[in-house]
């Protein structure tokens, strides 16, 4: 017997609730400099209830080949991918509207000399 979404009451196998959430969520995309001058990609903005966000990483590690992790709700990249991701996210269901590419945000931290 099949579990049954609790959202929307289907089969799990054809539950669509996960490819609703992508195309309504906004994501914004953005590079930081982290030490030693290393460019980071944070991906923000994908909710981690309706999304596995632990998959959707390690599919973008892949696409991106690059090194990566998830955590505090944002996923990060090793690298500067910003439109790779983009281009993967689209591929992936999530609506290319609503997906934000933004200029690089600079890291609060003080330099060390």
């Amino acid at each position: 017997m099949s579990k049954i979404c609790d959202v929307c009451g289907l089969p799990e196998e054809l539950c669509v609730c996960e490819e609703i959430a992508r195309e309504v969520q906004t994501v914004k995309v953005f590079t930081v400099r982290r030490r030693f001058g290393k460019l980071m990609t944070i991906i923000e903005g994908i909710d981690e209830h309706d999304i596995d966000i632990k998959e959707l990483t390690k599919t973008l590690k892949a696409k991106c080949a690059c090194g990566g992790t998830s955590k505090n709700g944002q996923i990060e990249l090793q690298g500067g991918h910003k439109v790779r991701v983009k281009e993967v996210l689209s591929d992936m269901g999530f609506s290319s509207d609503t997906i934000e590419i933004r200029e690089s945000k600079k890291n609060n931290k003080k330099r060390r000399r």
